[in-house]
């Protein structure tokens, strides 16, 4: 089986009781993200959380700090093939200081709302929003 690793970094932007979410596609699906996504080689994790929330949703932010890193094993199926996937996903605090919220337009995602912290809970949604929200709450406490 074919083994891939990826290492990513992902944004929290909460303001107003809302927190910044992008919808990836995903092969099964459309499901709520934290905007953020995998890094270029040789770049900085807080740079490509940074580039990433540009590209998935048209703000730009400041990182504020890292909330967690967290690791998740899976196998998934990349064309027909299995393959032993390991993810390592940087996740930092942020707050927006520019740019207009928009959808991303040839990417993983395909839209980008700002979506209440009360309604997170009933969303079709990746992990790695609980995570993310689950450390943001416990680094306001």
């Amino acid at each position: 089986m074919a083994r891939l690793q990826r290492v990513a970094a992902y944004a929290v932007c909460v303001r107003d009781g809302e927190v910044l979410l992008a919808r990836w596609i995903s092969p099964s699906g459309p499901r709520w993200t934290l905007p953020g996504g995998g890094l270029d080689h040789g770049e900085d994790p807080r740079d490509a959380a940074v580039r990433e929330v540009a590209e998935e949703t048209g703000h730009q932010v400041v990182l504020d700090g890292l909330l967690t890193v967290d690791s998740i094993r899976l196998t998934t199926d990349l064309a027909g093939d299995p393959v032993d996937h390991h993810g390592i996903r940087i996740i930092y605090t942020g707050h927006v200081v520019g740019g207009e919220l928009r959808d991303e337009t040839d990417g993983s995602t395909d839209r980008a709302e700002w979506i209440a912290l009360d309604r997170v809970g009933t969303l079709d949604r990746v992990s790695l929003v609980d995570i993310g929200l689950d450390a943001w709450r416990a680094g306001r406490r």
